[in-house]
């Protein structure tokens, strides 16, 4: 698993730098714990399934979700334990926030946060990871993706499957990049910004906090805060709907 593998290690080092922790990995088990048991969440579950952190594999405990029937049927074989409000986090528990919605996502994020609990990353091992990455807290990124050079990746950015992130791009926290998503190089993505599948971003474009493109869309000019865009080249809209 060489340069995939380091690769990985990589990111969870900076990710441990950046929150400020030993650069000395714990490799003893971890309970995993996914927030969100819905679609994303279900995708999540499999991605955990293939990652390891450091070499160690984790023990899926199960997730937090306000419908504890949400898997019933499923065939899945971890539980849904409870709500997030009513979870008390372990000393061994490791948090993952598999919620598609920045603003949802932020809630529960700081809601487990404010008990003690621990985030950390999820990154498949077929992730291409160029040189000086640096990677926050939480993040979550699926298979595939390519992140190019001096890129930078903030606490809790979702990045799912196949996309591609150019040089010296910056995703800031709670960011999410829907499957197929390119950003070109110096892209900035603000807080919160939201990118439907297929979505692109040239280069040295800016998408600013709150924003949300939709898939499919072309983004040739700055996406002002808290603005929705679609189509090619994107245009302003009320709603995503």
């Amino acid at each position: 698993m060489s340069a995939a593998k380091s690769a990985v290690e990589s990111a969870v080092e900076s990710a441990v730098e950046s929150a400020g922790m030993s650069s000395s990995l714990d490799t003893s088990l971890k309970r995993l714990i996914i927030i969100g048991a819905r679609n994303l969440g279900r995708e999540i579950y499999s991605l955990a399934t293939q990652c390891t952190e450091n070499g160690t594999e984790w023990e899926i405990a199960g997730f937090l979700d306000e419908r504890k029937d949400t898997l019933e049927g499923a065939g899945y074989d971890v539980p849904v334990l409870g709500t997030a409000e009513a979870y008390e986090p372990r000393k061994e528990d490791r948090f993952v926030c598999a919620i598609g919605d920045p603003a949802y996502k932020k809630k529960y994020v700081e809601m487990i946060r404010a008990k003690g609990g621990i985030f950390t990353n999820l990154i498949h091992p077929t992730t291409i990871i160029n040189v000086h990455v640096r990677f926050g807290v939480g993040v979550i990124v699926q298979p595939f993706c390519l992140i190019s050079n001096d890129v930078r990746i903030d606490d809790f950015v979702t990045i799912q499957a196949n996309t591609t992130i150019g040089h010296d791009a910056h995703c800031m926290e709670y960011c999410h990049l829907s499957a197929y998503t390119f950003l070109g190089g110096f892209v900035k993505m603000g807080r919160a910004t939201f990118t439907g599948t297929r979505a692109t971003v040239l280069p040295k474009m800016s998408a600013g906090d709150h924003s949300k493109v939709g898939a499919n869309s072309l983004v040739v000019r700055d996406v002002p805060p808290g603005e929705n865009v679609f189509g090619s080249p994107a245009a302003r809209i009320k709603s995503m709907g």
